[in-house]
């Protein structure tokens, strides 16, 4: 697949680095608040865009349960996290992948932060079974050994969208793996001084057929393209805020 278009994209951003610490706060603030929401929505939670904004100001929205609350502050805190990895430069290992889990699912479900899966589990309305429970430890080892080796061989947009595809396969587990996967794409897409891709939950069909497609026959072409689309209007806050045509 060719990249080109993000990478001259990237180009023209990287000519504008560094960043006011006025930019930086103002975009900073307003991806928080979007990835937070459209990731969190997509995995059903029900608070609005502007409650969400309320929510991450500490502030409780009547009607909506504790749990909605906690996922919207977790998030937060797991962003802040993946950035501070990004500044570490470590390559993605299984330790700070469970790290990125526990902050997930923090206050809501703690014995099972961090820990994979003992049970057998099913994606609701996939045709991909994720592996058997005795099978995760070893997939996951896989997984990051695959990583170790591929990161210096693909495109970093590749390398984003095969981490998400491949880590949210296994599904390791019980809960929050899709969060946990889309974190992951960004760690990496960040890593390489590319903007975080923000899926947006009006987009969560098309992203989970392409997720199916890829898990069941191993095409990743359609999620590719999802994810280069997503990249693609994720630069547009930037060129907004920093007057770039």
């Amino acid at each position: 697949m060719d990249f080109s278009k993000l990478d001259k994209l990237k180009d023209k951003l990287d000519q504008h680095r560094p960043f006011s610490p006025e930019i930086i706060k103002n975009l900073h603030e307003d991806l928080v608040l979007r990835w937070t929401f459209n990731s969190n929505a997509i995995e059903g939670n029900t608070l609005t865009l502007k409650e969400t904004k309320v929510a991450l100001e500490g502030i409780t929205v009547g009607g909506k349960s504790l749990r909605e609350h906690f996922e919207t502050i977790n998030h937060k805190e797991a962003i802040l996290f993946v950035e501070e990895l990004v500044q570490s430069g470590e390559l993605l290992n299984e330790y700070d992948i469970k790290s990125i889990h526990s902050l997930i699912l923090k206050n809501i479900d703690d014995k099972n932060t961090g820990a994979y899966r003992k049970i057998n589990v099913l994606i609701s309305g996939a045709q991909h079974k994720p592996p058997l429970s005795i099978d995760v430890p070893f997939k996951m080892q896989e997984f990051t050994t695959w990583y170790k080796k591929e990161h210096i061989n693909l495109h970093p947009v590749e390398l984003a969208a095969r981490v998400h595809v491949d880590f949210v396969g296994i599904h390791p587990f019980v809960d929050g793996n899709g969060r946990t996967s889309r974190l992951l794409m960004n760690l990496e897409l960040i890593k390489h001084g590319f903007p975080p891709a923000v899926i947006k939950v009006e987009n969560r069909l098309e992203y989970y057929k392409a997720l199916d497609v890829a898990h069941t026959t191993q095409n990743y072409e359609p999620f590719l393209k999802l994810i280069s689309k997503v990249v693609q209007e994720s630069f547009e806050p930037y060129f907004y805020l920093l007057n770039i045509q």
